[in-house]
């Protein structure tokens, strides 16, 4: 289906484009949430009368997320979970888990969709996430999941911890703490990736 997009949308294109997506997408997703409209010379015309209202608004919803990136890249994402002797959770922690987790410590509100995780994530470690509040401003942080507060405070010094398997599971991570991207407006970023866990230190 062709759209007309009334905001900037990560790697589908800027306010205004004109871009053709599922079908499904549009009348499930973007629609109805004021993402785009329908693709017609009457939505065309009545976007361009509205464009710098929208513009406007984009703007304004850039500068809360740039206020709000600090709070967000300064939660501590320190989640206690029950696992096995190799590392696997018995459940796993989610995108869900993660957005509850940065709302309650941020006081930031955080829909789960914002949560660049890909796959639930089931084993202990550290693991590099992207929270997008802004497709233009995207925060990088680590969650640090272990089984005891003792072992997060090892992961979050930089330990490995050992099971007693002998594995073990490694606590450096990719990006830094408090890392927060911001991307020119004229620019869409790229595409969001999964969570990464990070590689083992040899001892």
């Amino acid at each position: 289906m062709k759209v007309i997009l009334t905001e900037k949308i990560t790697k589908l294109g800027n306010i205004g484009d004109t871009v053709n997506v599922a079908t499904g997408h549009a009348r499930n997703y973007l629609i109805p949430n004021g993402k785009a409209m329908r693709w017609s010379r009457d939505n065309l015309a009545a976007f361009e009368s509205k464009k710098a209202d929208l513009i406007a608004k984009h703007e304004s919803a850039r500068a809360a997320a740039e206020a709000a990136a600090p709070r967000v890249a300064a939660a501590k994402l320190h989640i206690i979970r029950s696992a096995g002797d190799t590392g696997h959770l018995y459940g796993s922690v989610s995108s869900r888990d993660i957005a509850r987790l940065v709302r309650e410590l941020s006081g930031v509100e955080i829909l789960s969709e914002q949560v660049s995780l890909g796959q639930p994530i089931k084993e202990i470690g550290t693991w590099n996430l992207r929270i997008i509040l802004h497709p233009d401003v995207i925060v990088e942080v680590k969650a640090y999941v272990a089984q005891t507060q003792d072992e997060i405070e090892a992961l979050v010094a930089g330990k490995s911890i050992k099971r007693d398997t002998g594995k073990k599971i490694a606590a450096d991570a990719e990006f830094a703490d408090d890392a927060v991207t911001t991307q020119p407006p004229a620019e869409t970023p790229a595409e969001t990736q999964p969570a990464e866990q990070s590689p083992e230190k040899s001892e």
